[in-house]
């Protein structure tokens, strides 16, 4: 059984461009209240081994067996459909085939099982707004963004920043000033 920091340091490794703790994740984080469902809270023979053919998947997708691990993350949602977080998963294997399509199917319908809320949307929100961003539409990325930072990442609030033309223009003038300064500190001495 894998801890926590293992987990930290395989998503480092597997998502190098996201701040540690904000990688994959193993859990479903809507918990929409059905009434007319008596056995809420009980989990199904199903979705055990849903979850089981996830954490393999992600491990297969962690060594570099992303095709291997897309079919894997396919499998466990045909035991569970309902899961966003394997659906999130397999949006990340399929980025890094470069199926961008693919993985936007994923990353809405794992946005949208979610609730928009937790951490299975927030890090959804995320990978969306890098596929927007890669597609030149700044709007929807900004827009995922800001959801994804209501949420909590700071991966998203630092990104938002860089966006904004104001910030960029400021740090433009402040990275001008102290050059300026460090050329007359410089003459003076």
């Amino acid at each position: 059984m894998s801890t926590r920091h293992d987990k930290a340091i395989l998503d480092a490794i597997f998502n190098p461009y996201l701040p540690l703790g904000e990688g994959t994740v193993l859990q479903q984080e809507c918990n929409l209240k059905d009434e007319s469902n008596e056995t809420e809270g009980l989990v199904t023979q199903e979705e055990l081994e849903a979850k089981t053919l996830e954490a393999e998947a992600v491990r297969k997708a962690e060594s570099g067996i992303l095709t291997e691990a897309v079919e894997m993350f396919s499998l466990a949602l045909k035991l569970a459909p309902g899961r966003a977080s394997i659906y999130n998963n397999r949006a990340q294997a399929y980025r890094l085939l470069g199926d961008d399509t693919a993985a936007l199917q994923d990353l809405n319908r794992a946005i949208e099982l979610s609730c928009g809320q937790g951490e299975v949307a927030r890090l959804a929100l995320c990978q969306r707004a890098l596929l927007h961003r890669r597609q030149g539409n700044n709007t929807s990325a900004g827009a995922d963004l800001r959801a994804a930072a209501a949420l909590g990442s700071d991966f998203a609030k630092q990104l938002l920043v860089q966006m904004n033309p104001y910030a960029a223009m400021c740090n433009q003038m402040l990275k001008q000033m102290f050059t300026k300064q460090n050329q007359r500190v410089g003459l003076n001495q």
